[in-house]
């Protein structure tokens, strides 16, 4: 995990020196962090979490995510898939030992019907369902669940865009010996453009249980940077996440990091 850290930051210094050569990647800028963009992209993000509220001391978590994003229709229905692929570190109540858990969580989809698709705002609503997929028992739910996903993106000022992304979903069906789910999560974002591709971000996710009355509000700030190479654009970032109100067992402080990639004219 720290090697791969590591290399993401040497990534996005490199990047300022490749930016200068490439021609395009200012008009991409703005749109790399549009969810909804009429554009195939593969995203790949991970949560480093070494601190957790209402756990052992020494209890971590690390969830990556790899997205597959598919304009359909022209642009006018968006598919994307995520897949988790989770750590989790449970001290050993007897000796203080961590032992960890690895293995492939929840899958999710959605498709989301873009009703506004304008070049400065972008809005989708569309139903939202994850599969039991998990590999191991601590890594999943154990249940079907469904629900919806609304996302916007607006993009009127070439310097600051914001928007959200709001999802609900709650157990159907499953494994009838795992408690039910009914969980929610809003996810603020917002974009300062700094000049040639640089950025500054945050992208926190609101996350609500309410089946075990827990929640987590985190707030984040953090840098990023645009390169378009040909008929692709690279979007590099790292993102440190505080959580100021929280109960249950959530993320007390996550480093999110990623690497996005658009693929123009797919």
């Amino acid at each position: 995990m720290k090697n791969g850290l590591i290399t993401l930051i040497i990534l996005v210094l490199l990047s300022v020196e490749v930016y200068g050569q490439k021609s395009g990647a200012s008009q991409s800028a703005a749109q790399a962090n549009n969810p909804l963009a009429n554009m195939t992209a593969i995203n790949f993000h991970n949560y480093y979490i070494p601190r957790l509220t209402d756990a052992p001391k020494d209890a971590y978590l690390n969830n990556s995510w790899v997205r597959f994003a598919k304009p359909i229709a022209e642009g006018k229905w968006l598919l994307r898939v995520s897949a988790p692929l989770n750590t989790t570190g449970i001290p050993d109540p007897v000796d203080g030992s961590v032992n960890s858990i690895n293995g492939l969580g929840d899958v999710n989809a959605f498709m989301s019907y873009n009703f506004v698709s304008k070049p400065t705002a972008t809005v989708g609503i569309g139903p939202n369902i994850t599969a039991p997929t998990a590999t191991e028992t601590a890594l999943g739910t154990g249940k079907w669940q469904g629900g919806f996903a609304m996302v916007a993106f607006i993009a009127k000022s070439a310097v600051f865009q914001f928007g959200g992304l709001v999802t609900w979903q709650a157990s159907f069906a499953g494994d009838s010996n795992r408690p039910g789910t009914n969980v929610a999560a809003i996810q603020p974002f917002y974009f300062w453009q700094l000049g040639k591709g640089a950025y500054i971000r945050g992208a926190p996710i609101w996350a609500f249980d309410f089946k075990n009355d827990a929640f987590s509000v985190p707030l984040g700030l953090g840098v990023g940077k645009v390169v378009k190479v040909e008929n692709t654009v690279f979007n590099l970032f790292i993102e440190p996440q505080y959580s100021m109100i929280h109960a249950g067992t959530q993320p007390q402080f996550q480093l999110f990091t990623g690497i996005n990639l658009q693929f123009m004219g797919n």
